[in-house]
C-alpha cells in the first residue's frame, strides 16, 4: 500500500550538466506494489530544465502546479497546471520551467525507465 504527500517524498536532485533545478521524487514504484512501473513527481526550479533527451520506454505526464513547456516533436508546448502529455518512446523531449514558481508534474514510466 502506498499512501502519502508530495511533501514528505525524499527529493534526489538530478545532476547531470544539461539539468538545472530539477529533482525526482519516487511516490508509487514495484517496492510499493505496482509493478512494472513507476510514478514519480518532478520538480523544476523557476529557469530549471530538465535534460533534452530521448530514450526507448514512453512515459505520460499530469502537471500538478506551476507553468512551463514541454519540447516535443520539435516544438514547444506550454503547459500549466492540470496540462497532462504523452511523451512517445524515442521523441526528443524537454521540460523547461518558464514562471516564477516550481514547476511540479507527474512522470509515469515503465520500470526500465526508471533511474
Amino acid at each position: 500500500m502506498a499512501i502519502g504527500h508530495i511533501d514528505e517524498l525524499k527529493a534526489k536532485k538530478m545532476n547531470l550538466p544539461e539539468v538545472k533545478e530539477a529533482v525526482m521524487k519516487v511516490a508509487v514504484s514495484p517496492k510499493e506494489g505496482w509493478e512494472g512501473h513507476v510514478m514519480r513527481i518532478m520538480e523544476v526550479g523557476p529557469q530549471g530544465f530538465t535534460p533534452k533527451h530521448k530514450h526507448p520506454w514512453p512515459h505520460i505526464n499530469y502537471v500538478i502546479e506551476g507553468s512551463g513547456t514541454l519540447l516535443l516533436d520539435g516544438t514547444e508546448n506550454p503547459l500549466k497546471s492540470g496540462s497532462y502529455a504523452f511523451v512517445p518512446a524515442n521523441e526528443l523531449h524537454q521540460f523547461k520551467n518558464t514562471g516564477d514558481k516550481t514547476l511540479k508534474f507527474i512522470c509515469i514510466v515503465p520500470e526500465e525507465g526508471h533511474q
